[in-house]
């Protein structure tokens, strides 16, 4: 039993080793424009270097997700900064096929310490509001083409399934006295 529970290990450590990460830092940049955005204030958002024609950018100085389009190579995409941030410099992911892109984003101040919000409105915000839909507001906005496993992992898994399931009939037979 020993020697089957390494050839396992083994085999589980070899798959893992020999499979391709499925998210690879990429290359790619990050413009935010205004460069240095006030608090509340929309943002569009330019990424290059990403292969697909879709992505998502997401950083804790958004009010939500920022959904990209684009050509291959180039993404853009508009969002809004969240309007209780306190200034300073704050990381992006972006996130495009099998890609990552990172950047930062610098949020200043609002100037005049007042709130930036006319007299009589209401303030935006902050955070995505839940206003149904069970939860499936985010999937609206991300690709779901090519989002699945690809050729090695799915290889990968199916090897996985085998040694598993070849693992399962010889505890089987042993509990039984068959040998």
């Amino acid at each position: 039993m020993g020697s089957l529970r390494l050839t396992v290990c083994t085999g589980i450590l070899a798959a893992a080793v020999l499979t391709p990460a499925a998210h690879a830092a990429g290359g790619g940049s990050v413009s935010v424009t205004p460069a240095v955005p006030a608090p509340g204030s929309d943002v569009s958002l330019h990424v290059d270097g990403c292969p697909g024609k879709q992505g998502t950018a997401v950083s804790r100085a958004f009010v939500s997700d920022a959904a990209l389009t684009g050509t291959q190579g180039a993404l853009a995409g508009e969002t809004r900064v969240r309007s209780s941030l306190a200034p300073g410099t704050y990381d992006v992911q972006i996130s495009c096929g099998d890609y990552v892109v990172t950047g930062r984003v610098t949020v200043g101040g609002s100037g005049s310490g007042q709130s930036d919000e006319p007299t009589g409105s209401h303030a935006s915000p902050v955070a995505p509001v839940p206003a149904g839909g069970g939860g499936t507001a985010h999937f609206a906005t991300v690709a779901t083409s090519g989002s699945g496993p690809d050729t090695a992992q799915t290889v990968t898994g199916l090897a996985l399934a085998a040694v598993a399931a070849a693992v399962f009939g010889v505890r089987a037979r042993r509990s039984r006295g068959t040998r």
